[in-house]
C-alpha cells in the first residue's frame, strides 16, 4: 500500500512539473511575440517563478509593448 502511495504522489508531481514547464514555454513564446527577444537573464527570472507568478505573468503580459515593461514586471512580481 505504501509504495502504491509514492507512486501515485510521484505521479501527481510529474504531472503538475510537466505543466508547469509547459505553462512556461508558452508564456516565454508569447512574450517574445510581444516585446521581442529575451536576454537570457530575464529567462532565467521567469524560470524561476512559481505556478501563481506565471498565472498573473500570462495575465499581464498582454498589456507590455516593451522589454522594460516585462522587467519591471518582474522586479515588482519576481
Amino acid at each position: 500500500m505504501a509504495f502504491s502511495q509514492a507512486f501515485l504522489e510521484w505521479e501527481q508531481a510529474t504531472r503538475q512539473e510537466g505543466q508547469q514547464e509547459g505553462q512556461r514555454a508558452l508564456i516565454l513564446r508569447l512574450l517574445a511575440r510581444q516585446v521581442g527577444n529575451l536576454s537570457e537573464e530575464t529567462r532565467s527570472q521567469i524560470h524561476t517563478l512559481s505556478i501563481e507568478q506565471l498565472e498573473a505573468l500570462a495575465d499581464a503580459l498582454l498589456d507590455f509593448s516593451t522589454v522594460t515593461d516585462l522587467e519591471t514586471w518582474l522586479l515588482n512580481h519576481g
